[in-house]
């Protein structure tokens, strides 16, 4: 997707994490609404959403997309406000005076909002509407919702694959299993005498990009949260394995090659991109990196697949990392009924989110629209459509405190695994559980 803005506040883990905290502990005033709330949806009204989008290109898509339901429902008007984040969401909710509809590129978020009733909990009005939530794959489901409560609607996905330059992948085919992705990474790899590393066959640092741990560890099948939803670090092998595969890989490169190969790297979101310069054979990205291509480097020629599995988890292979945007009904909301035919408009209508998708160049949320001859894309985004819907793609599961287990999980792989600074990675894993769970129970977790 073309969205630098949002991709840097999806990216910024810390943030999401303490947008999280701020929500579970605000959202007091204002009454919670309901399915027989508010004005009925057929009364003359105005409802204002607010969306995080800001670029002229995707306040259009937006625009476009809602444009079906103007004309479905002509009593209601629709006032739509860009450039609004989870920090302003909240502020108007714990003021009393929230939209009433909101939109966020954190399900990171979802948990505290759900456990709060700072988004109210949509299942009266799915269930008032029949709503078939079978439309949305497993992964989607997951992420909008919080021991029960679905207070979020999914309004269009990301996927992650994996990307690969042709070129300089000398004929190779693209790997399916972590050992193919290893040998094919060493085999690619260009380096200068003195060890510095000019092309990456493959960066595994978790400080490279989309390289973050929740898209890598993922592969390996990691389960991040018991049933009881208690950190398993130690007690899920997966991410040891993930760690072990990670750090052999980096000390193959060498550490210090490798901090000074990413220093050297350009902007993610800019034509410096070390992909989109061949300065990185494979890369797992996510599908907004096709629209990046055709704008940016359109003479690049690169394919795309799901990214790789351990070898001894083929059975596996198609799946990927998964999340999304999400839409909802804020606690205080003063047009309850009118937000929610808006919100099941905009995250069910089939030509609503091939319009929106084709917009901004995702993954439509559900099955219908992932099926649909409207959706418009090139031949590499398929990859990401079939992701998108396999059944072993996986996501990071909501918490009372947003993704903390994800951004400490990502800190000790950064600061201390990588450069070697852990004696006794079993004994680390248990205090990273101790230290999460201590603070998913200090938020009602």
């Amino acid at each position: 997707m073309f969205l630098t803005p949002r991709r840097a506040r999806r990216l910024s883990a810390a943030g999401l994490a303490a947008s999280g905290l701020l929500l579970a502990s605000a959202c007091t005033a204002g009454s919670s609404g309901g399915a027989d709330s508010g004005p009925k949806a057929d009364a003359r009204q105005t409802i204002e959403v607010w969306h995080g989008w800001s670029a002229d290109h995707e306040v259009k898509a937006f625009d476009d997309a809602v444009a079906g339901f103007r004309k479905l429902h002509p009593n209601i008007t629709v006032k739509l406000v860009k450039d609004q984040t989870d920090d302003r969401i909240t502020n108007a909710i714990r003021g009393g005076n929230p939209p009433d509809v909101v939109s966020s590129f954190s399900t990171d978020s979802v948990g505290s909002w759900c456990n709060s009733g700072a988004w109210q909990d949509l299942t009266p009005y799915l269930t008032k509407s029949k709503v078939d939530l079978n439309m949305f794959p497993q992964a989607v489901r997951q992420y909008t919702e919080y021991k029960g409560r679905r207070c979020a609607m999914p309004l269009l996905a990301d996927a992650y694959g994996l990307y690969y330059n042709k070129a300089l992948m000398k004929g190779n085919q693209p790997p399916k299993t972590i050992g193919e992705l290893t040998a094919l990474a060493k085999k690619l790899t260009v380096r200068d005498p003195d060890g510095t590393i000019k092309v990456a066959g493959f960066m595994p640092s978790a400080q490279y990009y989309e390289h973050q741990v929740q898209h890598l560890a993922t592969e390996f099948g990691a389960k991040w949260l018991t049933p009881d939803g208690r950190s398993n670090f130690a007690a899920d092998p997966a991410f040891k394995a993930y760690l072990q595969w990670n750090k052999s890989l980096i000390d193959w490169y060498g550490y210090a090659n490798v901090k000074k190969f990413l220093k050297s790297l350009g902007q993610e979101f800019e034509t410096s991109n070390p992909f989109e310069q061949g300065r990185v054979a494979m890369a797992v990205d996510g599908e907004w990196r096709t629209k990046f291509l055709q704008d940016e480097a359109p003479k690049v020629d690169y394919g795309t697949a799901p990214a790789p599995v351990p070898d001894d988890q083929t059975a596996r292979y198609g799946g990927g990392f998964v999340t999304g945007t999400v839409i909802g009904i804020p606690r205080g909301a003063k047009h309850p009924q009118a937000a929610w035919e808006f919100v099941k408009y905009l995250t069910t209508d089939t030509h609503a989110l091939v319009t929106f998708a084709n917009g901004l160049g995702n993954v439509p949320s559900t099955l219908p629209a992932l099926a649909s001859p409207e959706l418009k894309m090139p031949p590499q985004f398929q990859t990401f459509l079939d992701v998108f819907k396999n059944p072993n793609s996986a996501t990071t599961p909501p918490t009372p405190n947003g993704n903390d287990y994800v951004v400490k999980f990502q800190a000790f792989t950064q600061d201390q695994w990588e450069p070697g600074r852990v004696p006794d990675l079993d004994r680390a894993l248990k205090d990273l559980d101790t230290r999460v769970d201590q603070a998913i129970k200090l938020n009602g977790g």
